[in-house]
């Protein structure tokens, strides 16, 4: 086997050459060897040929390039999902030249002559760039025809590889947080298809784009197999589907009980949040606390930073790893408060929260209907002293329901205490050390001002930082440090 044979394969299965840089779905060569890096693998094969032979298949580490294993073969995997069989071209190609054929005739038909133009032009292009190298950007749109489809059918999914792959034994479906997951499944369809029909009507795509989609709510419904729903906060669909199939677990193994809930009113809302702060403060405890709004959150974060709380505020344009840093921060204590809108809901377990506040709790609507409102409170369900305070001039029927969703749990737990003899113990949880650093951005240079012994002394502090970079493996800040270096040196 040649070098030249293994890298014409792995161009047809879309893998792309990169010298330098070892990438998922990237191979390189040099001589009698070649790297070939998987792109679902985090390891890359390094290949030996002699005399046309393979000699050697080691699985290396991509960081040092050390040697994990030997191994006898190696299977590789397409480096992308959607991959073609140029044996169906030429009946994949005629029908989808007739489907254009018959887009531009209907936009003619209604003096669209731009969008019929357009619509040609695009599919031509398609057709030429799959012909030459087997893939498109967009190919996925064409993916009833490779898949020999019809139009309205279903588009395969993970159900039917799982199908598969029991061979007809049965299988568990578990959806987790279901009370927005299965609105998320429901609405996909439409949400997905109203995107593409505006890209179908200018012509941008065949109306055969319509048939890469999600699958419908009747479709999945008739794909899963035996299905649990887990939530704290099952709406009114999981519960009418589940057909009375519902095990409760409410009581924490640490013996922690729902939250006690307390109504203020709204007037006079913000000084009544500072006192209950400052008593939280005082017992170095944190406190969440949730707006209607972005505005509202920012403002509410401004006005408490001058009355020298130690706030923070999060919200939906934070990055992931910038939102734990806060999280962390909150935790640790060098924040307080933490203020956000809809991001203290599912999924943050935060040990230190005795304190749970939600301004304006009576406006109706999503961010303030009883599965939010439950969802929220429990944010304060992992403190000893977890306490609620709804902030309301009006009692809604979420608040209602509500409240007495979470009377009830807490009832159960404390029986359940009070039988075994149980004290509520706080979580303990340790804090772990940030992932990513904050890395201060490189200052301007004045560098045609600068002297001899200026660079000399920048040169040297940048080698350090440089040095340190790479010892912690920041490898981009340290690349950035290279670059400045070689600037001081032209």
């Amino acid at each position: 086997m040649r070098i030249q044979d293994i890298v014409r394969r792995l161009v047809q299965l879309q893998y792309s050459r990169n010298q330098w840089d070892c990438q998922r779905g990237t191979f390189r060569f040099h001589g009698d060897s070649i790297d070939i890096y998987p792109a679902y693998e985090d390891t890359y094969i390094h290949i030996e040929i002699t005399d046309n032979t393979v000699k050697t298949i080691e699985r290396c580490n991509p960081l040092s390039g050390k040697s994990l294993a030997t191994q006898k073969f190696c299977v590789i995997y397409p480096a992308k999902h959607y991959m073609t069989d140029a044996l169906t071209y030429k009946p994949v190609f005629a029908q989808i030249q007739t489907d254009m054929e018959t887009q531009i005739k209907k936009f003619k038909g209604n003096n669209q002559f731009i969008e019929a133009q357009r619509i040609q032009d695009r599919v031509t292009n398609d057709l030429e760039m799959i012909q030459e190298i087997g893939y498109v950007n967009g190919i996925e749109n064409y993916s009833r025809y490779f898949d020999g489809r019809k139009p309205g059918d279903a588009p395969f999914t993970l159900f039917d590889y799982f199908d598969d792959a029991t061979k007809g034994k049965p299988w568990l479906l578990i959806i987790d947080e279901s009370h927005m997951t299965i609105p998320q499944i429901r609405g996909m369809y439409n949400g997905d298809r109203s995107r593409k029909q505006t890209l179908i009507d200018y012509g941008f795509r065949l109306p055969s784009a319509l048939d890469n989609r999600p699958l419908q709510f009747d479709e999945f419904l008739r794909r899963i197999p035996q299905t649990v729903f887990v939530s704290a906060t099952p709406d009114e669909w999981e519960l009418s589907y589940s057909d009375g199939s519902i095990v409760e677990q409410l009581v924490r193994p640490t013996g922690l009980v729902d939250p006690m809930i307390t109504i203020k009113p709204v007037k006079g809302q913000i000084e009544d949040l500072m006192r209950e702060i400052s008593i939280r403060v005082a017992k170095q405890e944190r406190i969440l606390v949730t707006t209607l709004t972005k505005q509202m959150a920012e403002d509410l974060t401004t006005y408490l930073k001058e009355k020298k709380y130690n706030v923070a505020y999060l919200h939906s344009n934070i990055l992931t790893l910038k939102r734990n840093i806060i999280l962390t921060s909150l935790r640790k204590g060098d924040v307080d408060v933490l203020i956000g809108v809809n991001l203290l809901r599912e999924g943050l377990d935060l040990p230190e929260v005795s304190l749970v506040a939600i301004l304006d709790a009576d406006k109706e609507g999503f961010l303030r209907s009883t599965v939010s409102l439950i969802q929220t409170m429990g944010r304060a369900a992992r403190h000893v002293d977890g306490t609620v305070i709804l902030y309301a001039d009006t009692i809604t029927k979420s608040i209602t329901n509500a409240i007495a969703e979470v009377k009830r749990r807490r009832a159960i737990q404390r029986a359940y205490n009070k039988k075994h003899n149980i004290t509520p113990i706080g979580i303990q949880k340790p804090i772990r050390e940030e992932l990513v650093q904050d890395v201060a951005p490189l200052p301007d240079l004045q560098i045609l001002s600068m002297t001899s012994m200026d660079k000399q002394r920048e040169i040297k502090k940048l080698q350090l930082l440089m040095k340190k970079a790479i010892k912690n493996l920041y490898f981009e800040q340290a690349a950035e440090y290279r670059d400045r270096i070689e600037e001081l040196h032209e």
